[in-house]
């Protein structure tokens, strides 16, 4: 088959055509700049998205889309520029895609755009499933609009699959290699209470996810990439550092989180309680290879064998 990926140069996406070139698809890249042959590419300042580079220049040949882009979201002040970047990296791109799918002759029969558990807002102990009502605050607002950026493929009948994935557990993902230094040293500490709930996936089960949602007609509209079993903060402050082999004793309070990161940082990332259920996942077959945290943390943090 042939697969068209943006954000190819993220965490997620580097591993998905990784994993899709492994399986003998034809991956074509959407780049920023100048697209080599066989890439397409976002042209902002026109608006459009370049397919002069594709085979046959345009996605008439393409079977399915996998839309990733997106700037980092750090945990670190975000000021009203980070924001806008933000929201634009994400909308905008969104919008040109879906549209240059809706405009083909012979479209993709699926698109599958990237969000994230962040639609539900902070909710405490509550279940989350795909059924879920939407949270508040800047990322649930994003992300809403995120998944309302995708209509006009959905419009012109194409499949529609809105990925909510959680915290992806890999050592390059900066929330968990900006914490492996402290970890190894003993000083791991769990965050606030220590209470929130943290919705995580292993890097390897989220690739397979995403693969999942593409090639299973069954799965459409949102649907949560988190594994079955999320943990409390502190439970995973224990396990993180069992697979550094250390204990973990410290906690860090609400106060010192704002004062380092901001007050709208931390209540959005940091110390959202987010409990999700991978609901329409487990409904249509797939298969966990890491539901249990403390062997998804284990994976992700030891070193890859030369």
């Amino acid at each position: 088959m042939r697969m068209l990926v943006s954000g190819s140069h993220g965490l997620i996406g580097r591993a998905l055509v990784a994993r899709l070139e492994a399986d003998g698809h034809a991956v074509h890249r959407v780049v920023r700049g100048n697209p080599a042959e066989g890439e397409a590419a976002f042209d902002l300042p026109a608006r459009r998205v370049d397919l002069s580079r594709l085979p046959g220049g345009n996605l008439d040949r393409i079977d399915a889309v996998f839309h990733l882009s997106g700037e980092r979201l750090t945990p670190r002040r975000w000021n009203r520029a980070k924001r806008e970047r933000v929201r634009a990296s994400r909308l905008v791109t969104t919008d040109l895609l879906a549209r240059a799918v809706a405009a083909s002759d012979t479209p993709p029969a699926v698109f599958v755009s990237a969000s994230a558990v962040g639609y539900y807002g902070s909710r405490a102990d509550e279940l989350l499933d795909e059924a879920s009502a939407p949270g508040d605050g800047f990322l649930a607002e994003l992300c809403r609009a995120w998944e309302a950026a995708a209509a006009p493929a959905r419009d012109a009948g194409i499949r529609v699959v809105t990925i909510r994935t959680g915290i992806v557990l890999a050592a390059a993902n900066p929330l968990i290699g900006l914490q492996l230094p402290l970890f190894r040293a003993g000083l791991g500490a769990h965050l606030g209470s220590g209470r929130q709930w943290m919705s995580w996936i292993a890097l390897n089960d989220e690739v397979a996810a995403i693969i999942h949602t593409a090639l299973t007609p069954a799965v459409e509209g949102p649907c949560n990439l988190t594994a079955p079993n999320p943990a409390r903060n502190i439970e995973f402050t224990d396990a993180f550092a069992r697979a550094v082999h250390r204990h973990s004793v410290y906690g860090v309070p609400r106060f010192a989180l704002e004062l380092a990161m901001g007050r709208e940082t931390v209540g959005a990332i940091t110390l959202a309680s987010q409990r999700a259920q991978p609901r329409r996942l487990t409904e249509t077959g797939f298969t966990f290879t890491y539901p249990d945290l403390d062997d998804a943390l284990a994976a992700a943090l030891t070193p890859a064998r030369p």
